[in-house]
């Protein structure tokens, strides 16, 4: 009998890669949608189909914010796992709306929860998607694990501490199998083009087919943990496969800053690059048409309330238990985006030329 799954945060990076992933282990895979005017499945339109045709793939409208969308569907569905990856999940956003951040990023998971509770699911078992935001700690040369404490440094981080801990509450207190995963940031072609990997492979792809001369950036200084999104949600599925519910630090153990990724994707690229200048006057330059041109500028507006400089993961209880070890490594992440990027940037300079 096939497997059923349930994924909220179906149409985002993390949703599409786990839903193909469960698909070719033969699972039913049932995903939750907000309703909106755009359909907004761009990223699953390679899977999806009519629903009067035969699939093993369903999309449902709800939402993270409705108790009663996600117990109606859980009473339908009967999941065998439930994967919670909806969110509001915009480390800058959250400031900007930190109401609404809490009400889906932490409240979310406490209504998916009291569903299993009130259904008395006792098969069902829960993923609730963590985040390295939860540390936060300005602490160079410190390595995060499941052991270390946590100090958020944003409303987004501040929600998923909630839902990490009310998802030990649940677990302990009611017996359901509920398991945290800590993941590192996790990137691909699918990110979304506001996240600052992406908004530099995208940038720079532009650039190369002059659709755009300038990108500007915040903290250039922010040093990030950086793995494929493709590995990560390989280990989503695995933390539920385990005899015990428990939580788990996804991460490659290697991390760079964001100037370092840029100088990483300008070489793949080659493009020469170079930088000059300090804090908020420190520009990128390239060498074109035999000119010094600007082409990356610091622009204050995009630094946070309060920063997290460093962040860098320690997965060794995950490559104990799970296996786990990294098929990608940053220079292919870096690579398989740009690669994608160039193609969306030619089809766009077709159009405009």
């Amino acid at each position: 009998m096939k497997k059923i799954a349930l994924i909220t945060g179906v149409t985002g990076q993390d949703g599409s890669y786990l839903a193909e992933f469960l698909l070719s282990k033969n699972y039913v895979v049932h995903g939750i949608k907000r309703k909106s005017s755009s359909f907004n499945t761009q990223r699953l339109d390679h899977i999806y189909t009519d629903k009067h045709n035969k699939t093993n793939f369903f999309l449902h409208y709800g939402d993270l914010t409705d108790s009663g969308s996600l117990y109606s569907l859980i009473a339908k569905i009967k999941p065998d796992e439930i994967y919670n990856l909806g969110a509001q999940s915009h480390v800058g956003v959250s400031f900007e709306n930190p109401e609404y951040t809490a009400q889906v990023t932490g409240l979310g998971t406490l209504r998916l929860l009291e569903s299993i509770r009130f259904l008395n699911l006792k098969k069902t078992k829960f993923y609730q998607a963590g985040t390295s935001e939860l540390y936060g700690i300005v602490n160079k040369n410190k390595v995060f694990n499941e052991r270390s404490s946590f100090n958020p440094r944003s409303p987004y981080g501040a929600a998923k501490l909630f839902a990490h801990e009310i998802t030990k509450i649940y677990r302990d207190s009611y017996g359901i199998f509920a398991s945290n995963g800590i993941l590192f940031n996790h990137e691909s072609p699918r990110r979304g083009e506001t996240f600052v990997t992406r908004k530099i492979t995208r940038f720079l792809t532009r650039w190369f087919y002059d659709l755009e001369q300038v990108l500007y950036l915040g903290n250039l200084y922010a040093v990030r943990d950086w793995g494929h999104a493709k590995d990560y949600v390989e280990m989503q599925w695995k933390i539920l496969q385990q005899k015990k519910p428990d939580d788990y630090v996804i991460a490659t153990g290697f991390a760079c800053n964001v100037k370092e990724f840029i100088n990483k994707a300008c070489k793949i690229l080659n493009i020469k690059n170079y930088w000059s200048g300090q804090l908020l006057n420190e520009y990128g330059y390239v060498i074109k048409d035999k000119k010094k041109k600007i082409f990356i500028k610091i622009d204050k507006s995009y630094f946070r309330p309060l920063e997290v400089y460093y962040l860098k993961g320690d997965d060794s209880k995950a490559f104990k238990n799970l296996r786990f070890k990294p098929r990608y490594t940053l220079n292919n992440l870096i690579k398989e985006m740009l690669q994608s990027d160039l193609v969306l940037a030619k089809n766009e300079a077709k159009i405009k030329f």
